[in-house]
C-alpha cells in the first residue's frame, strides 16, 4: 500500500519558535509520511516549496516561518513576499502549499513571548496538518 507523502519545510531563523510547527503537524501526520527540509530563512521557503511539488512526490507542501520586526527592514514586506510567493507555488504546480509563517504586531525576545509563540507554532501546525489532510481529500474526490 502506498503512503501519501507531505513535505515540510521550515526556516531556520528562530527555529526554537518555528521548529513548534512541526512538532504539531506531526501530532496530526504519521511521521513516515513526512520529509522535513530546513531553509535558511523564510524568502527561500517559496522556491523549495515550488522545487519539492514539481516533484509529484508530494500531496501537499506545509511551510513554517517567524517574521518578526528586526528593526531593520519592513518585516510585513518580507512575510508579505513569502505568503505571496507560497500561493504562487501552489497555483503554478496544483500542489497545495499551506503557510505556517507567522508575523506578529508586537514581539520582544521575552521568555513571556517566546513560550506564547511556541504554543501558537504547535497549534498552526496542526491546523497545517488538518489542511493539509482536507484539501488533499476534497481534490481526490473532484
Amino acid at each position: 500500500m502506498t503512503h501519501t507523502r507531505y513535505a515540510f519545510i521550515k526556516a531556520n531563523w528562530h527555529s526554537d519558535i518555528v521548529d513548534r510547527a512541526l512538532d504539531g503537524f506531526l501530532e496530526i501526520m504519521d511521521a513516515a509520511d513526512v520529509d522535513v527540509f530546513d531553509v535558511p530563512g523564510a524568502f527561500e521557503m517559496p522556491l523549495l516549496a515550488a522545487d519539492l511539488a514539481k516533484t509529484g512526490e508530494y500531496a501537499a507542501v506545509a511551510a513554517a516561518a517567524f517574521v518578526v520586526d528586526g528593526g531593520i527592514y519592513r518585516h510585513d514586506f518580507v512575510a508579505s513576499a513569502v505568503v505571496d510567493g507560497l500561493m504562487r507555488a501552489s497555483m503554478d504546480t496544483g500542489v497545495p502549499v499551506l503557510s505556517v509563517s507567522l508575523t506578529p504586531h508586537q514581539y520582544q525576545e521575552t521568555d513571556h513571548h517566546n513560550e506564547i509563540y511556541r504554543a501558537h507554532f504547535v497549534q498552526k501546525g496542526r491546523e497545517a496538518a488538518q489542511a493539509a489532510l482536507k484539501i488533499v481529500e476534497t481534490r481526490a474526490a473532484l
